[in-house]
């Protein structure tokens, strides 16, 4: 049965991280491989404490894992550090032939930071040239370029091609921060750039990034398009806010 690999923090909480990673697949009947970056003590208030597994140890796990033959896609969350961020960019094979969607986890939904800013520049050198779909939300997406947040929508389509200019082959550029009556992300690829809009929720849900990620991952495993995958998962996210916490 294939499976998608996901790489990614756990979160003691279980709001986010690999507990969300896990608990989206089986929702979407997707199974999965896991290689551990760190294991974290969070709250919805805080981030309290960050363990980070030794790369030896994640670039093994990932490894195995794609020696299964089972892996469809590769969903890569939390790394933590950049010599982490090089253990993984080490082990997926220069041409691997399934697609990754790398959702750059920067910081806690509480603001804990979750990597440095050494971590931010190993990640686009080493990774964001190897993904299929980049995933940032419109805060990331400016840690990432070193730039101000963007402000309107001009801007954040700029920031989504820069994005891509430095390798990512497409990026879904997240707008849940940016205000309006709607969430509006944007997918831009080389092909086009489209609008995914629903209306914006009432209050806040821990770990929709990592679910919107782990959907599209599985999307993508099972043979979607881009789109389709991105709008599906979407979708499944949008529900989140309608089920119990």
């Amino acid at each position: 049965m294939s499976a998608v690999l996901v790489i990614a923090g756990v979160d003691s909480s279980g709001g986010a991280g690999l507990a969300r990673d896990l608990r989206t697949l089986a929702q979407l009947g997707t199974s999965a491989l896991c290689a551990v970056t760190a294991v974290t003590v969070q709250s919805d208030a805080e981030l309290i404490a960050s363990h980070l597994m030794p790369p030896q140890l994640v670039s093994a796990a990932v490894a195995a894992a794609l020696a299964s033959g089972r892996v469809a896609a590769v969903k890569v969350g939390m790394l933590g550090s950049a010599a982490i961020v090089r253990a993984v960019a080490a082990a997926l094979p220069a041409v691997l032939d399934v697609p990754i969607v790398l959702d750059p986890v920067l910081a806690s939904s509480s603001g804990g930071s979750l990597l440095d800013a050494e971590g931010r520049a190993a990640l686009i050198e080493w990774l964001l040239p190897r993904v299929t779909l980049l995933t940032p939300n419109v805060p990331e997406a400016a840690m990432l370029l070193g730039t101000p947040l963007g402000a309107g929508e001009a801007a954040l389509l700029q920031q989504a091609q820069q994005l891509r200019a430095r390798g990512a082959r497409a990026v879904l550029l997240k707008g849940g921060h940016a205000p309006g009556a709607q969430a509006t992300d944007f997918l831009v690829s080389d092909c086009a750039t489209q609008r995914l809009a629903t209306a914006r929720r009432a209050g806040t849900r821990r770990g929709t990034g990592c679910a919107l990620a782990t959907a599209i991952a599985a999307g993508l495993g099972a043979g979607l398009p881009l789109a389709v995958a991105c709008q599906r998962a979407k979708d499944h996210v949008t529900q989140l806010f309608d089920a119990p916490p």
